[in-house]
């Protein structure tokens, strides 16, 4: 995951692409799996889809202080 202020306004993107991390969170939301939206953006892999998951994570456990 990258941000960059050239690259769609400093949204975070996937490392080599245009493709905000955004996306991947709201095919889950909408129920859809992984593995479908891993399928349907072929630039993204399966471990950069869990590095940005776990970096959620770890973001929320740090906001609730655990």
């Amino acid at each position: 995951m990258v941000s960059n202020p050239g690259i769609l306004g400093g949204k975070p993107v996937f490392c080599g692409t245009r493709l905000p991390v955004q996306t991947m969170f709201d095919y889950l939301a909408e129920g859809l799996s992984l593995d479908y939206f891993l399928e349907s953006f072929e630039g993204v892999t399966r471990a950069d889809a869990q590095a940005v998951l776990r970096h959620g994570g770890e973001r929320i456990a740090a906001e609730l202080g655990q």
